[in-house]
């Protein structure tokens, strides 16, 4: 099979599309999403999610776009790459991963692998994933057809660890299935491929990475708090301890997005099914949870103290996307800041240039424009994009009136600037 792969890559959004477009150097691709509006950005060269450039599309040459499932039926090699988000109530939700197993499912042939990149809890594509395709395609798991977990790792909005850059983890069913993921995988990573003895394993080591990221910022997030009572800089101190060799360095923030603030909740729920409840997680958690509602109160508190009108505050949010230089705002915090101040404070303005202004306009929020001198009572860098913060903190500032409320959440700029940080 190795040197006959034609790979279909099931979701074409942050991990799909640079992972299609990679692969299409050197294999026939089908990039398949339902999205027809999708398809057609695409099939134009243009990718909204900023992943991709001109140059990343010419050279895929062996690539073909499509929303029809038609399209999928000469593929050996699916590798689905869509959402794996938590419900309301923080459980994960298998939708999207059964609606692209009941897909491939549909269109796949005997021999066929099935990749899976998608964040999930240990066991989840063999226990959630698996059922479905024997179902629906009435073809026997590991005799007729085969599966893989390779998980993703690329860093929206991060230039510098691009795809190939980043050691790939691969898994399969079975030794044959994983010399060919690995000789797949192979060609378009230039760092190291890490096989691993099965599917469970490598599912665990992904969902810890983020667990294990989303802790170490909690506690950066409490040091925060307890600074601000102590009166000290939590950026000085951070500095400080990160003089010692085995100090990890890991700064407080706004934790949101489809990875970090979500996929503890995977490994959680798979835990309690297994009559343990964790511990520190949870609890991590909660706190990464809760630092917008901790702002909102430190606002609270700057405004009472600087003796401001609250019925005529014109407040200014920089940035409302999940992270800096990325345009998606899925469970953004800093979103969920904005929607918070505004349920308090009725004028409150966006200012952005990196969101997708689509799906702003969905969740009832106007971004401006244009920016002028002397206006707002109060801003709030809350996403540091490099399109805000080259103005510099002089012409930031110059927004403001002069009784005024400066808040850099991320301590971009030097702490004499600001009235609250994290």
């Amino acid at each position: 099979m190795k040197q006959n792969l034609i790979i279909g890559v099931i979701g074409l959004g942050y991990v799909g599309t640079p992972l299609a477009l990679s692969l299409g150097r050197f294999f026939k691709v089908v990039g398949f999403d339902l999205n027809k509006k999708r398809i057609l950005q695409l099939k134009n060269k243009k990718d909204i999610t900023n992943e991709a450039n001109l140059s990343e599309f010419l050279k895929a040459k062996k690539i073909f776009f499509s929303n029809e499932l038609k399209d999928l039926k000469e593929c050996n090699i699916f590798i689905i790459t869509v959402p794996s988000p938590v419900t309301k109530k923080n459980k994960p939700d298998f939708y999207y991963l059964k609606k692209a197993s009941s897909l491939v499912a549909k269109v796949m042939n005997r021999k066929s692998i099935i990749v899976y990149e998608s964040t999930v809890y240990p066991g989840a594509t063999e226990e959630q994933c698996v059922p479905v395709i024997e179902k629906i395609s009435k073809l026997k798991y590991n005799k007729d057809f085969f599966c893989g977990y390779s998980p993703e790792r690329i860093n929206p909005g991060d230039k510098k660890h691009k795809l190939e850059k980043i050691s790939k983890i691969v898994s399969a069913s079975n030794k044959k299935t994983l010399n060919t993921l690995k000789f797949m995988y192979g060609k378009i990573i230039k760092a190291r491929i890490v096989p691993t003895s099965s599917i469970m394993v490598a599912e665990a080591a992904k969902v810890i990475e983020n667990t294990q990221r989303d802790l170490n910022i909690a506690l950066a997030n409490e040091l925060s708090i307890i600074c601000s009572k102590l009166n000290i800089d939590t950026n000085q101190v951070i500095n400080a301890a990160s003089t010692k060799w085995n100090f990890h360095k890991y700064s407080p923030g706004l934790v949101g997005g489809h990875c970090i603030g979500v996929d503890p909740y995977y490994l959680t729920y798979k835990s309690k099914l297994l009559g343990y409840k964790p511990q520190i997680i949870l609890a991590g958690r909660k706190l990464n949870d809760s630092m917008a509602k901790y702002i909102t109160l430190q606002l609270e508190k700057h405004i009472k103290i600087k003796k401001l009108n609250k019925k005529n505050l014109k407040i200014l949010m920089l940035g409302v996307t999940f992270k800096e230089n990325c345009p998606d705002i899925r469970n953004s915090q800093s979103l969920k800041l904005c929607k918070l101040i505004k349920n308090k404070y009725k004028k409150v303005y966006v200012y952005d240039g990196v969101a997708n202004i689509k799906s702003l306009e969905e969740e009832d929020i106007i971004l401006e424009k244009r920016l002028k001198k002397n206006t707002f009572d109060i801003i709030i860098l809350a996403v540091p994009h490099k399109n805000i913060v080259k103005k510099g903190i002089k012409v930031i500032k110059s927004y403001l009136k002069q009784k005024n409320i400066f808040f850099d959440l991320k301590g971009h700029f030097d702490k004499k600037y600001s009235d609250f940080r994290l």
